[in-house]
């Protein structure tokens, strides 16, 4: 299977710094495993939308796929109180 070709949302960078980074290491592991699966055991699609979401520890990852184009669109990142607002 190929493998997928991850893109951040501008926003996430400014997620990312609200992040300990005990917990960056962690969530950009996570990222990274995205590329080779997609759709992991435990991920949830959003209801309503088009995105899936994942858990690290506290916190989320939302993000989109497009199988067409083989991409991976992270569009917010955050703790699990923040990141559905």
């Amino acid at each position: 299977m190929a493998e997928y070709k991850i893109y951040f949302k501008e926003s996430v960078e400014k997620d990312f710094r609200k992040v300990p980074k005990k917990d960056l290491q962690k969530i950009l592991s996570r990222i990274e495993a995205l590329a080779k699966d997609p759709r992991p055991p435990g991920h949830e699609k959003l209801s309503r939308q088009e995105k899936y979401r994942v858990r690290q520890g506290l916190y989320r990852i939302i993000y989109s796929v497009q199988d067409k184009e083989l991409t991976i669109w992270v569009v917010k990142v955050g703790h699990r109180k923040d990141v559905y607002r």
